[in-house]
Parts: structure tokens; C-alpha cells; sequence
């Protein structure tokens, strides 16, 4: 059984997209022994050439919080919702399966800029990025002739994505639809905020932002600060409009890695606390103490915005 000393980051190299990719098939061969993983793995490579500039018509991706990192940590999350939600019977076919995972793969697809598109970075789709990337699953399931119904699915599923949506709102076409959508609503909460370099991320997250004219963050550091509110309403909004579904994911740590514990919430837990630690600390510059992923270096040419 767990330690306590293993955490969620030393699981699975998240900064290689083929062991998070490697490892979601392990998983999904849990749940159904029989999947067509080679369907998936179509759909895996088709994103990674999409976010790396190799998919026809599409530049690479130029943002750096919603990248192709973000977009694996996302799918290793639903994936590992969905496995401790078959350990406790939920009723999940391998279509839903392929779906929610078809779904998280493109769920940011909306921030993928066409090739003849130089002006800016996708940030800029900040606030419409949800129904591009709707319009993206949707060709994308027409020019891989998916079964009828596939496009509508996905696509239902892609909106539970969406924060300003409420699910409630949201048509399905089943019960499971739905279910697997709220599951991905949450996997990609969880997803980014347990990223070990999550803080750090924040700083990319404040200027995509501000290229995407989202009011209401006048600086870095008052990002950082409205952090903390949007944790809580992220806990909100888990328990709440997504049914607590995250809770899940402790059945899969359990029977996975023999962990007793959720190493999602823990993660989370280790970020605000942190963050917390930065905000108090009103000596030190923020970026001083954000110093993971060598992104402050990279941010080098920006002046640190506090504020």
C-alpha cells in the first residue's frame, strides 16, 4: 500500500506525451479488456501531428498553458475517472470510453491556428476556444466517418468543458453521454491544477489572458491571487454541477498503484498551499519563488507583472 511518500507526478513521466498516451492504454485495457485501442491510438497521433504543426491546414500550437501537455494531462485524468468508475459498475460501453477520450483529446483543439493564420497566438480564441473546438471534433468525425451520432456526442461532451456553462444546460443524447462528459468537465479541472508545475503555468495562463482581452486580471500576481477564489469555485463546481464525479478517481489510485488516497486532491492541495506561501510572502518578487519547468526563464523577455 502507499507510503505516503509516492505523489502523483512520479507515477507517470507526464512531459512525454507517449508514456501518458502508454499508460492511458493500460488503463483503458482495464476497464474493457477488448477495446480497439488501434482506433484510439489514431486519434492520439492525429492530436500530437495537430499540436506539433504536422496536421494539414493547422499551424503548431503556440500557447504555452493550453498546450499539448495540458491537453495529455487531461486525458491520463478522464481516463483514470473512468477506470474507478467501472471498478464501483458505472455503466460505461467502450463507445463511451473511445468518445471521452476522443473528447478530451480535442478539447482545446480551438486554439490551434489555421496555417494562414500569423497574426497573434491562438490566446486570442481565449473565449470562443470551446466552440472552435466543437467545430474541430466535429470535421474531424466527419472526415474519419464515424458512426451518426458520434459528432453529436463529442461535441456534448467538449461543452461540459466549458466554465460558464452550466451541464444542466447542455443537451445529451444518453444518460452515458452525460455521465462521461461531466467526467471530462472534471478531468480537465483536476488535470491542470495537480500539473506540479501548475503555479508556474499561471504566469503563460496571465498572458494568454490578456492576448485574449479576458477582463478582470490587471497583472500576474493579481492572476495568482484570484487563483485562490477560483479554487474554491472549482471545488464548487466538482461537487456540484459535476456530480462529485472526481471522486472516482481514488478507486483507480487504489486498484492501480495499491494508494488508498486521491493523488489528485493531494496535488492540488500542495499547489495552494504554496500559493498561499507566495501570496504572503510580500518581500519576495512571486516569480522568485516560481522556479519549476525553467518557465520564469522563459518569460524572461516579459517584465514580471505584480501588479
Amino acid at each position: 500500500m502507499d507510503d505516503g511518500k509516492r505523489h502523483l507526478a512520479d507515477l507517470v513521466n507526464m512531459e512525454s506525451p507517449q508514456a501518458v498516451y502508454d499508460e492511458v492504454r493500460h488503463i483503458v485495457s482495464l476497464i474493457h479488456p477488448g477495446f480497439p485501442l488501434p482506433l484510439l491510438d489514431t486519434v492520439f497521433r492525429d492530436t500530437v501531428r495537430l499540436f506539433r504543426g504536422r496536421y494539414p491546414g493547422y499551424r503548431a500550437c503556440t500557447t504555452e498553458y493550453h498546450n499539448l501537455k495540458h491537453t495529455t494531462d487531461v486525458l491520463i485524468a478522464l481516463a483514470r475517472i473512468m477506470h474507478g468508475a467501472s471498478l464501483k459498475k458505472a455503466p460505461l460501453s467502450e463507445e463511451g470510453v473511445f468518445l471521452g477520450l476522443l473528447s478530451a483529446l480535442l478539447h482545446d483543439s480551438g486554439y490551434i491556428q489555421a496555417a494562414d493564420d500569423r497574426k497573434g497566438t491562438g490566446a486570442k480564441y481565449t473565449l470562443i476556444h470551446v466552440e472552435r473546438s466543437v467545430a474541430f471534433a466535429e470535421a474531424y468525425c466527419a472526415r474519419k466517418r464515424y458512426p451518426a451520432g458520434y459528432a453529436e456526442k463529442c461535441t456534448s461532451m467538449i461543452r461540459c468543458t466549458n466554465l460558464n456553462t452550466p451541464v444542466g444546460e447542455i443537451p445529451f443524447l444518453s444518460e452515458e453521454v452525460e455521465l462521461v462528459g461531466r467526467m471530462l468537465g472534471a478531468a480537465d479541472l483536476v488535470g491542470q491544477m495537480a500539473d506540479r508545475v501548475y503555479l508556474e503555468k499561471l504566469l503563460f495562463l496571465f498572458y494568454e489572458f490578456k492576448e485574449g482581452l479576458l477582463k478582470g486580471y490587471s497583472s500576474e500576481r493579481d492572476l495568482l491571487q484570484k487563483t485562490l477564489t477560483f479554487y474554491e469555485h472549482t471545488k464548487s463546481r466538482l461537487d456540484s454541477d459535476l456530480g462529485g464525479i472526481h471522486r472516482y478517481l481514488r478507486h483507480h489510485f487504489r486498484e492501480r498503484w495499491g494508494m488508498d488516497k486521491d493523488l489528485y486532491a493531494r496535488a492540488i492541495e500542495s499547489n495552494i498551499k504554496h500559493l498561499r506561501f507566495i501570496l504572503d510572502d510580500s518581500g519576495k518578487d512571486h516569480r522568485s519563488h516560481l522556479q519549476r519547468g525553467g518557465i520564469v526563464k522563459r518569460l524572461g523577455r516579459k517584465p514580471p507583472s505584480s501588479g
